[in-house]
């Protein structure tokens, strides 16, 4: 009875967090083992007591104060400096500054918002394809959840009880990879189509717009630098570079007022509530699924299906891409974590930070794949272009993301390298 009512839940679009917890407290009730109640609300409260997760609303607050803070334009014309040149240019400026992006925001979602703002007029005035145009900036969307910080990353490692600055560490080489693989997407289709030329600034131009966007860069660097180098933890990394945002957007660029702070703090608090409730439910639905031995269970199964750990990953992978499409990838990831993650570890002896890479990235598609794809309706909302014409434009940077999931699937050593 308890799966059923898990899955009338989800498909009646219950909050994810409240089918967690409703599920739980049907199965201590539908077992008769009463006494669990006791401990329902200590489980739920051991969920959120965890220092890593005060990172969460820390870098949720620093993308806000970025966005605020006028750094975003200043990022995309540091951008044009390297490689505004070349024809096509404003489609490659658009995936560097999402690199850019992908270092201070963190999250896919509010990425996608921020960058349809600033590049898809850009790119439509200069003669691209609309739709194009807001297909290279929802890709470039994707790198935001594996290129350091991640909020998955800070998410999964919580729920693993791995060091986040690791996992961190581990999403450089496949986020590099990544982003090189939308570069060469982006070349290809320009063979085919007749990009419009770029121009290259002139050096005046080119050393103006590095200053202006110097103060922004201080962002990453603050982020990975202080967790590269040990000198302070994600944590303490994310509140140094709300800090470094608050000061650059208010004495530097001079766009943050006093008075939209609150407003600010508003949205944050909002945003992390939702997503540390989440967590808490999870941890009680964990807490279900590992009494009632659900791992060892579908562990048994899939050994008999394959032995073989890139086989294992591939069928994760290709389940994951059907729960993604359905769920929001934070929920995905809370829900599937807890039962997955033991059966690669134990039965196939996968590294738990290849797997975070792997299912992050993956989790992650969900938001530009139908039939829910919440990032293809932000970019829709926010650049006109219609939802089905931006993800027709779409599948060759898709295609690129599974390539780039089979590589990280079979070769262990491009997340874990670094480590």
């Amino acid at each position: 009875m308890t799966p059923i009512l898990f899955l009338v839940l989800l498909f009646a679009s219950v909050p994810i967090a409240l089918v967690l917890a409703l599920t739980a407290l049907w199965y201590i009730y539908d077992s008769g083992n009463l006494v669990l109640y006791d401990s329902f609300a200590q489980q739920m409260f051991a969920g959120v007591e965890n220092y890593g997760l005060l990172a969460i609303p820390l870098f949720i607050l620093t993308g806000e104060l970025m966005n605020e803070g006028g750094m975003t334009q200043r990022l995309v014309h540091a951008a044009r400096v390297f490689v505004g040149g070349f024809r096509g240019g404003l489609a490659y400026i658009n995936l560097l500054a999402n690199m850019f992006m992908a270092a201070i925001i963190g999250s896919a979602a509010s990425q996608i918002a921020v960058m349809s703002r600033a590049m898809v007029p850009a790119m439509k005035d200069e003669g691209y394809d609309p739709g194009f145009a807001a297909a290279t900036t929802a890709a470039g969307g994707l790198l935001a959840p594996v290129i350091p910080p991640s909020m998955l990353f800070v998410i999964y490692g919580v729920l693993a009880q791995l060091p986040i600055g690791d996992l961190f560490i581990a999403g450089i080489i496949p986020g590099l990879i990544m982003a090189g693989s939308f570069f060469v997407v982006v070349a290809l289709i320009g063979l085919s189509q007749q990009f419009p030329k770029g121009e290259w600034m002139t050096m005046p131009q080119a050393l103006r717009a590095l200053r202006d966007a110097l103060p922004a860069f201080l962002i990453p660097l603050a982020i990975v630098g202080g967790i590269l180098f040990g000198i302070a933890t994600p944590t303490e990394s994310a509140a140094v570079a709300s800090l470094i945002a608050f000061g650059v957007g208010w004495l530097v660029y001079r766009e943050i007022h006093i008075r939209d702070l609150g407003a600010m703090f508003a949205r944050t608090a909002t945003n992390s509530s939702l997503v540390i409730f989440m967590i808490a439910a999870a941890n009680v639905f964990g807490w279900v699924v590992i009494y009632e031995e659900l791992p060892q269970k579908l562990a048994a199964f899939l050994s008999t299906v394959t032995s073989d750990p890139f086989t294992f990953l591939l069928i994760v992978n290709l389940c994951l891409l059907f729960v993604g499409m359905l769920i929001d990838g934070i929920a995905a990831l809370i829900l599937i974590t807890p039962i997955l993650l033991p059966i690669a570890m134990n039965s196939y002896g996968i590294s738990p930070y290849q797997f975070g890479v792997v299912i992050s990235l993956n989790l992650v598609l969900g938001l530009l794949t139908p039939p829910v794809g919440v990032g293809l309706y932000i970019a829709s909302a926010m650049s006109g272009v219609r939802p089905f014409t931006i993800f027709t434009a779409l599948w060759p940077f898709l295609l690129a993301v599974a390539v780039v999931l089979v590589m990280l699937s079979y070769f262990p050593i491009l997340s874990t390298a670094l480590i």
